[in-house]
């Protein structure tokens, strides 16, 4: 499927399921990784995920993009079109779009040790967990404002 072919798709779910027209653009965005689509406020355009066609196929896409009108509408029409929304939960289970998007395979986060690094203060002995690297000539103890030292621990 391409992007002509996707514009079309969104037009016709928009007239069937919304009674109103799309009327912006819609792409597919290879570069998304962890979402299934995503509504620009500025631009109204929509874009979708092209691996969510290609492992879970044309139902769980037709879901994503009912969600992704869902906030296109009701940002349009004025109305609250967050997820938090009350207006966005009632159209979107009117419609039958998806809260969430199935998970791709291969995208689950490596699970890794919670912190990674240790600043250790020279003069007291104070330890600061940190889970990204951190230059210890920035910071002091906040304990006895002595020197610190980065110590890397398990992990990366």
């Amino acid at each position: 499927m391409n992007n002509d072919q996707l514009q079309a798709w969104i037009e016709q779910i928009s007239l069937r399921d919304f009674g109103v027209p799309f009327r912006h653009r819609a792409r597919f965005n290879s570069r998304l990784r962890t979402t299934g689509g995503r509504y620009f406020t500025k631009t109204h355009d929509i874009e979708i995920n092209p691996a969510q066609l290609a492992v879970h196929g044309q139902e769980e896409v037709e879901k994503i993009i009912k969600h992704e009108l869902c906030h296109y509408h009701l940002h349009l029409s004025g109305q609250g079109y967050q997820h938090r929304d009350p207006e966005f939960k009632a159209l979107l289970k009117k419609v039958g779009g998806s809260r969430f998007c199935n998970a791709l395979p291969g995208n689950q986060q490596r699970k890794t040790l919670p912190y990674r690094y240790k600043l250790v203060c020279v003069e007291c002995g104070m330890e600061y967990l940190r889970k990204r690297r951190a230059d210890p000539n920035r910071y002091r103890c906040g304990k006895c404002a002595g020197r610190l030292r980065l110590i890397q621990l398990l992990g990366k």
